[in-house]
């Protein structure tokens, strides 16, 4: 009989920030460094609304800021999902 077993993404088990970058640590021991430009609710937050944040199986939550970072959409290399379109005029 074969048996499959589904591997999960890694955690993140610590956040930090530099002044461009946004930094996590993942429990497997990889740091992924991601530029702040593509979170634009995190580049425009105090440090006390950067500190302010839950870690979970799937990733980052800013309450505060109304941001989800997916550690799979990190490793993805996929910034902010949300950005606007331009009006149609």
């Amino acid at each position: 009989m074969l048996t499959l077993t589904l591997e999960s993404e890694p955690r993140a088990v610590e956040v930090g920030f530099t002044a461009d970058a946004f930094c996590v640590t993942l429990e497997d021991g990889r740091t992924l460094s991601v530029p702040l430009a593509w979170f634009p609710r995190l580049l425009n937050a105090t440090a006390e609304q950067l500190a302010d944040y839950e870690l979970s199986a799937r990733g980052i939550h800013w309450g505060a800021l109304d941001e989800d970072i997916s550690v799979e959409g990190l490793l993805a290399g996929r910034g902010d999902r949300t950005r606007r379109r331009n009006p149609v005029v």
